[in-house]
């Protein structure tokens, strides 16, 4: 669709930079280091391990893919079928990327209200997280928030790409 040339001068453009994403990226990636490397050690000396280490890992897991995605979005880094975008003429092809990223808005727009009601059925009921015992929306919270900031990151894509037209 673009070449890279219109990818960095696209990327460049941005109101909100991508070191937001890229300094989240970095705290998660340290965070899970220190508590990985905690857990090796404590196994190591006292053949026993933290517990709680697995479930705010796979907490971290989740909201690293989700930044990532975030950051990815802006880059236009998602696959895509070359074979297909390739054949299509530059007027379909942004015709396409504006309909992909609306479409992509309405799914994470969807998510974030739907994760929403889950974080207020966790909060309601009282729900606690199976490892550790903390609240369950304390993790949930994080879905529909991230949620948002990947629909508010393709809003201003499809913004890029209709100002392209």
């Amino acid at each position: 669709m673009q070449n890279n040339n219109n990818h960095t001068e696209t990327i460049l453009k941005l109101r909100v930079p991508l070191a937001f994403e890229e300094w989240l990226t970095v705290i998660v990636m340290a965070l899970l280091a220190l508590i990985t490397f905690a857990n090796v050690l404590v196994r190591y000396f006292t053949d026993q391990s933290f517990a709680w280490t697995e479930e705010i890992s796979v907490f971290l897991m989740i909201v690293l893919a989700l930044i990532a995605g975030s950051a990815a979005f802006v880059r236009h880094a998602h696959i895509r079928i070359e074979f297909f975008v390739g054949r299509l003429t530059n007027n379909k092809q942004r015709f396409f990327a504006q309909l992909s990223a609306l479409l992509c808005i309405a799914l994470f727009v969807c998510l974030a209200v739907l994760s929403a009601r889950l974080v207020w059925d966790d909060y309601r009921y009282g729900e606690v997280s199976p490892g550790i015992g903390l609240p369950q929306w304390w993790y949930s919270i994080w879905l529909p928030a991230l949620s948002l900031v990947i629909a508010l990151r393709l809003f201003g894509v499809w913004l890029r790409l209709r100002k392209q037209t």
